[in-house]
């Protein structure tokens, strides 16, 4: 399903507020089979600045369409919808697979995997659609990979922009990691039975 933008961004959820863009770990973004290393990064940006093209674009090796891209965030999201650009002349995506949640996932995995959500996408050169989510099902997404397997014909496959929107949780991840840690009682740190000399182990 998709949102078509014939209406005032400024009503409805459609505005920055509503980006997730600013919860994306950028350094730490990548993506199997991209023709220029490190040129993933460039396709994720301000929504405001979705059809500017002067930061470089993902764009596939030749003759190879596929195309893999891993999202880490910097706290858990609730994903609503997702707007993706492609190229022109049957470079852009034809088809977008999701995995939640899942780490080092290769080609072999993404094809092999029941994707927790599939859409068959249109050419959107102009930004003014946006993909919807099962929502109940994008809660808690603490890194998002999504596989293009094929686009509209071309040799290769160019992303221009890839949008996210949603909400952020306040907890960072690395702070839920923290407490994680600190609620785990180190055995060698607290008295046991036998140290105590009977009764209850003590946890300070």
């Amino acid at each position: 399903m998709a949102c078509v933008h014939d209406h005032s961004c400024e009503d409805h959820e459609c505005s920055s507020d509503f980006s997730l863009y600013k919860h994306i770990d950028i350094p730490r973004v990548s993506a199997l089979n991209e023709a220029t290393p490190g040129s993933v990064k460039s396709v994720f940006k301000a929504w405001e600045q979705r059809l500017n093209t002067s930061g470089g674009h993902l764009e596939s090796n030749d003759g190879d369409p596929e195309l893999l891209v891993f999202i880490p965030f910097t706290s858990d999201v609730k994903i609503k919808s997702i707007s993706v650009v492609g190229g022109a002349d049957g470079t852009s995506p034809a088809k977008m697979r999701a995995f939640i949640n899942r780490d080092g996932i290769d080609f072999s995995d993404a094809q092999s995997m029941q994707a927790v959500q599939e859409w068959d996408l249109v050419e959107n050169l102009e930004g003014v659609l946006e993909f919807q989510t099962r929502y109940s099902k994008f809660q808690g997404v603490g890194n998002l990979t999504l596989h293009f397997p094929d686009n509209f014909g071309a040799d290769t496959t160019q992303i221009q922009y890839i949008g996210l929107k949603g909400e952020a949780t306040q907890l960072k991840r690395d702070v839920v990691a923290t407490i994680v840690y600190e609620v785990t009682p180190n055995p060698s740190d607290h008295k046991t039975r036998a140290d105590a000399g009977g009764g209850l182990s003590h946890v300070e």
